[in-house]
């Protein structure tokens, strides 16, 4: 009996488990909150906000505010120090550094290992396993899984506490087991010069059969990219004749998967996309022929949903498809009513399903950079400080990969007063935007996939301009600073000329 085989065995039970999905949303979401309250009431976040007391929903929400990073740093930062039964039981050691916020250049969420087990390892897991029910002639467990992960670093000297990034603590902390079925070894996976790490991935991987692929697009695609480079090969399949499926979240699909098509050409190779982040594991794919994710509802989190444009906010059984929500969540990482800042929209109540609609707020999150406004007006401001030069108006969006494996961002700005360099500015404003963002930082390094960004020089009233014909002009109304696609910066180019 092959390892796929015995897979599938394992699983059937999980499929069972997930029919609840369909009908009983409500009823699996009142239990898992009962459970992060139960399992909470002594902590010294659950004593202030009287969890032991809490008969229910309603009683949560009267005693636990919203809150956002900025309201919960401080006791996370305790909990880096060593501190326990702070936000959650015990005392958490892994920390997953993500993207900064208005203050600060990183966020540090916690990964207990309550939430390390039945969010985020429960999520993997589930991927496989609707896979394998969606494609009963898989035989993925007959060869190996590339899985690319970051890097981490000691926490505060602490023995055994680690930060970084989310996958480099997954793979720190996975099963021995797992490590017979996937390619790189540990030691690459958590190396952290990229340019090395691509390197030795693309050559430990090209003499194993890989069928499967889990990462973020574009910088698997940039390890793809240096596996056809080494080898020579047109196509991927030339390469691992079984290849079968890439399992893909992080950054959205869309921009990527014509190259990847033309990478992988085989008839059998399929995409699964997943919602995964640092603060926990939300949707999975579980229909190929449907693009929304289903949420994942009996893991150690419960969701709440703020309606975008206003202030209500409502539990799962109280949304309507088609409209807009932040997402608002309490996990066994310790985060209460946390707004994550994503948006999603659903599209089905029966089951729970959806698609990522966006952020709360502009940004650029092409490559996994998540940059953010203020990180651009930081930039702006540092740039003109040194070069004398005023900013009246200015946007930023991606350019997406080339076939090279190459992307970078790429700004409008109209200037009231112009620098003497524009190269020069550009440099500036690039490294400072390294120096407030460290996934932009991360995604920088050494040039290797993002390149140093580009700016055209708007001519004088170009952006009024577009709003006058959008409409806008006037009011409140302004140009997006930032945009995760093209094409307010495509108008704008063609008008500029």
């Amino acid at each position: 009996m092959s390892l796929t085989s015995i897979a599938r065995l394992f699983f059937q039970q999980r499929w069972r488990e997930l029919e609840r999905h369909q009908t009983e949303g409500e009823a699996l979401q009142r239990e898992v909150l009962s459970h992060l309250l139960e399992k909470a009431k002594d902590t010294e976040y659950g004593r202030n906000h009287l969890f032991g007391a809490a008969k229910g929903y309603d009683d949560f929400v009267r005693n636990t505010p919203i809150n956002t990073y900025e309201e919960v740093k401080t006791d996370i930062d305790r909990m880096r120090h060593g501190e326990e039964d702070v936000l959650w039981p015990g005392r958490v050691k892994w920390f997953a550094k993500s993207s900064g916020t208005t203050n600060d250049k990183s966020k540090f969420i916690p990964v207990s290992p309550d939430g390390l087990q039945h969010l985020h390892y429960k999520g993997g897991a589930d991927v496989v396993a609707l896979y394998l029910r969606n494609n009963p002639k898989s035989r993925m467990f007959d060869g190996r899984g590339l899985i690319l992960g970051g890097s981490h670093a000691p926490n505060y000297n602490l023995p055994g506490s680690l930060v970084g990034d989310l996958s480099a603590i997954l793979i720190e902390n996975i099963n021995p087991i797992v490590n017979l079925i996937r390619v790189p070894s540990k030691q690459t996976a958590l190396l952290s010069d990229f340019e090395v790490k691509r390197d030795r991935i693309a050559r430990e991987a090209m003499t194993k059969n890989v069928t499967n692929l889990s990462g973020v697009p574009s910088w698997m695609l940039s390890v793809l990219n240096r596996v056809m480079e080494i080898s020579g090969k047109e196509h991927l399949e030339d390469v691992w004749p079984n290849i079968e499926v890439f399992f893909h979240g992080g950054v959205a699909f869309t921009p990527y998967r014509e190259q990847y098509e033309k990478l992988i050409t085989s008839p059998k190779m399929h995409y699964m996309e997943t919602y995964n982040a640092s603060e926990g594991f939300f949707g999975i794919q579980d229909d190929p022929a449907d693009k929304s994710m289903l949420l994942m509802l009996d893991y150690d989190v419960f969701y709440e949903f703020q309606e975008m444009g206003t202030d209500r906010i409502v539990p799962l059984w109280g949304v309507e498809t088609g409209k807009n929500y932040a997402m608002i969540i309490s996990t066994s990482c310790g985060l209460w009513r946390y707004m994550i800042g994503d948006t999603i929209r659903f599209t089905s109540t029966n089951p729970y399903k959806f698609v990522i609609s966006g952020r709360t707020k502009s940004f650029i999150n092409a490559f996994g950079e998540e940059l953010i406004v203020d990180n651009a007006e930081q930039g702006l401001a540092y740039a003109c400080q040194k070069t004398g030069a005023v900013v009246s108006e200015y946007t930023a969006a991606p350019v997406f990969m080339d076939a090279n494996a190459k992307c970078s961002h790429q700004w409008v700005i109209e200037f009231a007063k112009r620098p003497t360099d524009l190269n020069e500015f550009a440099a500036i404003l690039d490294r400072k935007l390294q120096e407030v963002n460290s996934d932009y930082e991360a995604k920088r390094y050494k040039d290797i996939t993002l390149q140093p960004l580009q700016i055209i020089e708007a001519r004088p009233n170009l952006f009024n301009d577009w709003l006058k014909a959008n409409g806008k002009l006037g009011g409140q109304h302004k140009v997006p600073r930032l945009s995760n696609e093209r094409k307010i910066i495509e108008q704008l180019i063609t008008m500029n000329q």
